[in-house]
């Protein structure tokens, strides 16, 4: 996985998180949803980052 990919993925992850908290705590269900949506796109970006690792590895 390179780095920017990585970064993407914690970057996701970590605005997701924020937003889900912060709904929680206004209770504010679009933005706990919102956060949710992001930590899921962090978590596919992740996956396919080590993927595309595990492939590189196999050529080898």
């Amino acid at each position: 996985m390179s780095i920017s990919e990585k970064m993407k993925s914690v970057v996701s992850k970590a605005k997701g998180e924020t937003k889900d908290q912060i709904g929680n705590a206004m209770d504010n269900t679009k933005m706990q949803a919102e956060g949710k949506k992001d930590k899921m796109k962090g978590d596919a970006q992740n996956a396919v980052g080590e993927a595309r690792n595990k492939d590189k590895q196999n050529e080898k």
